[in-house]
């Protein structure tokens, strides 16, 4: 085992990312079921539907599975936190806000926190707050992003070199080489999202999954940059709408009504690419297959282990 698997108890460093709003708890319990960490992202869901998915999951799973919730967009946040406790949630994930508030509580419950992270900064705020993992997320990765762009590739070493608890990579991972190079770097382990997107127990739209096994190198957009709200798509009509409206001078509040999350559903769950957007990280371009969850996983670590012998074979 290693810092990652021992802290949360399984078996391989590979983590879900959350998903917020289209999270489900077929998905969260097929990646704990597989040996990695499933994830359910509360994102603006309410309480009572956050709740719903956390008692399916675990109907589903005994295995551990995370609840991340975004402190600055979910409106039930702290009831969210109250939910994870009462039903021993055995992993928290805080993003998008001040962590520091809620770190202790969870882990009188006996909770691990995860929190995520985009600067050295940062991580150290989190590592003095208490938390036991960081995800360190890079600018690849899908869905809301940092405004300081900083890469997986040169974050993660940053990071690592600054802090005393693991750290996991997230944004431009979606296979075994990829979790190769971060453990490389000195992280203990590997968060994706857009991987998972296109897997057998995935419930997504079709036209989303062959979107992605279609993607080329090039195949995500940037949108929200002018108005400081930073989100990765895939290329699809709407994608040109909003990069579109920008031009036009949007507003910050115009832009936000745009991207609401009925709208991320209406792509994700409907398929439906005039009226709706979907979430894609760079590594959409790597995604060839739909594969069930287990046997991504596994593949993964097995390509990894090959990789790193062949890589140090080379010295």
């Amino acid at each position: 085992m290693n810092a990652i698997t021992s802290v949360l108890g399984i078996q391989y460093p590979i983590i879900q990312g959350g998903m917020g709003n289209i999270s489900n708890a077929v998905l969260t319990a097929a990646v704990s079921e597989a040996g990695g960490l499933g994830t359910i992202g509360a994102g603006t869901m309410s309480a009572e539907e956050v709740e719903q998915i956390i008692i399916e999951t675990k109907g589903r799973t005994t295995r551990p599975f995370s609840v991340n919730v975004a402190l600055s967009v979910s409106p039930d946040a702290v009831e969210i936190l109250r939910l994870a406790v009462k039903h021993q949630v055995q992993v928290v994930t805080l993003s998008a806000g001040n962590p520091a508030p809620f770190i202790p509580k969870l882990k009188e419950a006996g909770i691990k926190v995860i929190t995520v992270v985009a600067s050295v900064k940062q991580a150290k705020k989190a590592e003095a707050a208490g938390a036991d993992i960081l995800v360190a997320e890079g600018y690849e990765a899908a869905g809301i992003n940092s405004s300081l762009e900083t890469t997986t590739l040169a974050l993660i070493p940053q990071i690592v070199a600054q802090v005393g608890i693991p750290v996991v990579a997230a944004g431009g991972i979606g296979d075994g080489k990829g979790l190769a190079a971060m453990l490389a770097l000195g992280a203990s382990g590997v968060q994706m999202g857009t991987r998972f997107i296109a897997t057998k127990e995935a419930p997504f739209h079709d036209v989303y999954k062959q979107k992605l096994l279609q993607a080329n190198d090039h195949e995500t957009v940037i949108v929200g940059r002018s108005v400081g709200r930073i989100r990765r798509l895939l290329k699809t009509p709407y994608a040109g709408k909003l990069l579109e409206a920008e031009k036009q001078g949007i507003t910050r509040e115009e832009f936000a009504e745009l991207t609401t999350e009925d709208l991320h559903k209406k792509g994700a769950l409907e398929g439906n690419e005039e009226y709706g957007f979907m979430n894609g990280g760079q590594v959409s371009g790597l995604i060839t297959d739909i594969p069930t969850v287990k046997e991504l996983l596994d593949r993964m670590v097995k390509e990894a282990n090959e990789r790193l012998k062949a890589a140090a074979a080379l010295l």
